[in-house]
């Protein structure tokens, strides 16, 4: 997952609600949303080389998304990244609880997003200890939490623009279409070769081999309700399929 956006406890309807791409090298095998078949409170997609996932949701409205710190120098963790949010969405602990537990040794670089109704926290292995977020807009991408990348603001403040329309889900889905690459002099420098930056450089990544695999958009409403919508894509972009689950109270 390259690109998350959150809005906690901004709309007065939708208390979460999340924008998100997930990039990744089309070759590597996965499943589009759906209830697990091992956990079925779970809704989200799954990594099937490790078995973990890159965003999901419980019914109960129990969240959890990771992205990579782009980091290409470092050694690979032990541990897939992805299964920091199947442990999570499949546990009971709070949120707080979860995150002060995670051996961060064991993975390559990450930042994770954890909910469970009552908080929204966030913790990296690259960034100090877990702490629990006010109600805001915050947004992630491959450095550490609210990074002032070009696309990651941009992408805040178009999710600003678009929270009053819920649930209108047109301008979301916009924000993470956006395929603007920006300018060299603007591209941050994270040991990555230039044309590889200006390439992530984008909301929405395209090429041959890697790209944006899916674009997601997840709210969960004030009576409990939990709403996923996920469209899913190929290489240069080919447009594939489009999921919604809705979950009722």
């Amino acid at each position: 997952m390259c690109l998350i956006v959150v809005g906690w406890r901004v709309h007065p309807d939708y208390p979460l609600v999340v924008a998100a791409n997930r990039d990744e090298f089309y070759a590597r095998p996965s499943s589009p949303i759906a209830h697990w078949p091992d956990a079925t409170q779970v809704i989200g997609g799954l990594d099937l080389e490790a078995g973990g996932t890159w965003l999901g949701i419980t019914e109960s409205g129990r969240f959890a998304a990771v992205t990579n710190v782009r980091e290409p120098a470092m050694a690979k963790g032990e541990r897939s990244r992805g299964a920091l949010t199947r442990d999570f969405l499949t546990a009971d602990a709070s949120a707080e609880d979860f995150a002060a537990k995670i051996d961060g040794g064991r993975y390559s670089g990450f930042n994770l997003l954890l909910g469970d109704g009552e908080s929204l926290v966030y913790c990296s292995n690259r960034d100090g200890r877990p702490r629990r977020l006010a109600p805001g807009i915050y947004g992630l991408s491959n450095h550490l939490l609210d990074s002032p990348w070009p696309k990651l603001v941009a992408a805040r403040e178009r999710f600003a623009a678009a929270l009053p329309g819920l649930p209108d889900e047109a301008a979301f889905f916009e924000l993470l279409a956006d395929q603007t690459i920006v300018a060299d002099e603007n591209l941050p420098a994270t040991g990555v070769p230039i044309e590889w930056e200006r390439l992530l450089s984008a909301s929405f990544v395209k090429s041959e081999n890697y790209g944006t695999r899916a674009s997601t958009l997840v709210w969960q409403g004030a009576d409990g309700t939990v709403t996923i919508h996920e469209q899913s894509f190929g290489p240069n972009g080919q447009a594939l399929q489009s999921s919604v689950i809705s979950t009722s109270v």
